[in-house]
């Protein structure tokens, strides 16, 4: 693994424009991925994982807005690159999966048109041999008799294969980065567990570095190298997955463990879930100092000021425990 990341935010913070005023949905993130790593970016709905994801490739639009902070791609300001550098940025060396396959991808065009389009505006492909291209990337992410499949409409597909070409079209042009937004959201499990494995096994081939958005902490001991818990536009947690799911550091990571439902054991009664009490803080609402301190079970007055990441041992979390 290289000593330099490949991805690097820094003091990242996002807002929205509103009539009531600015409304910060991040604040002061700071994450770094390095080559061939998969890094889980872990939080409840609305907590700012994907706006973090989206900034890597800075497609925030209003009423958002990235207020202060860097994106580096090997070094280079992804926020301060030109339109056209954008361009060969964007598919060619980092890509993105959305979390719905079927209103990501055109319905009036087959699968193969969607993954040519791709290689001829990034690559010196013509028609013939994108198509040729667009078949052998199907066979790669797992698709049984991709020649056939090729012309296929999104709608003629299921929804673990609609995933799969979202992924052969991001893999198109073999990006460095390929961030995946809740990419088994809307499957069933047995076919969550495939793609999962899928973006590992293509991580681990290409030297593909990943960054995972998910909601879901029960997946991310199958997949990602580093873990980072979000919680209302701030990091509260972050190191290696192990560490993470052994330590359990912050309360809000605890709280989510908690709230896990256990597989039913013969012989055992059903655990009663923990859930985690109140709700996350509206944007209007973020409280002063620890943002988790409203809900939290070791509430202290000290939480009521600034608080900041620690290290200890190679592991990241901001609480005064």
């Amino acid at each position: 693994m290289s000593d330099l990341p490949l991805l690097e935010i820094n003091n990242l913070q996002i807002g929205f424009d509103t009539p009531g005023g600015l409304l910060m949905a991040v604040r002061g993130v700071d994450l770094e991925i390095f080559p061939g790593e998969i890094v889980a970016l872990v939080g409840e709905s609305g907590c700012g994982k994907s706006l973090t994801a989206l900034s890597a490739l800075n497609l925030i639009e209003p009423p958002g807005r990235i207020i202060a902070g860097e994106v580096l791609f090997k070094g280079s300001n992804v926020l301060a690159m030109n339109s056209e550098r954008l361009l060969s940025y964007r598919g060619a060396e980092a890509s993105l999966i959305f979390q719905e396959p079927m209103t990501a991808l055109n319905p009036v065009f087959t699968i193969g048109d969607q993954i040519a389009e791709v290689l001829i505006t990034h690559g010196d492909y013509t028609k013939t041999t994108a198509r040729q291209k667009a078949i052998e990337l199907l066979a790669t992410v797992g698709i049984p008799e991709p020649a056939s499949r090729v012309d296929r409409y999104p709608f003629e597909l299921s929804g673990g294969m609609r995933q799969r070409a979202m992924i052969a079209m991001a893999l198109s042009m073999g990006p460095a980065l390929l961030i995946a937004d809740e990419p088994t959201t809307a499957l069933d499990v047995t076919i969550q567990l495939q793609i999962l494995d899928l973006i590992k096994n293509l991580s681990r081939t290409r030297k593909m570095s990943v960054l995972l958005i998910t909601h879901d902490i029960g997946i991310v001991g199958l997949i990602a190298d580093k873990t980072a818990i979000m919680y209302a536009g701030e990091i509260m947690e972050y190191g290696n997955t192990e560490d993470v799911l052994k330590m359990k550091r912050h309360p809000y990571t605890q709280g989510l463990f908690n709230s896990l439902p256990e597989p039913l054991v013969a012989g055992k009664g059903k655990k009663r879930l923990q859930p985690i009490p109140g709700s996350v803080p509206e944007l209007k609402d973020i409280p002063d100092g620890c943002v988790f301190r409203n809900r939290c079970p070791h509430y202290k007055q000290e939480c009521e000021n600034e608080i900041s990441l620690k290290y200890i041992d190679n592991h990241y979390y901001r609480c005064i425990l």
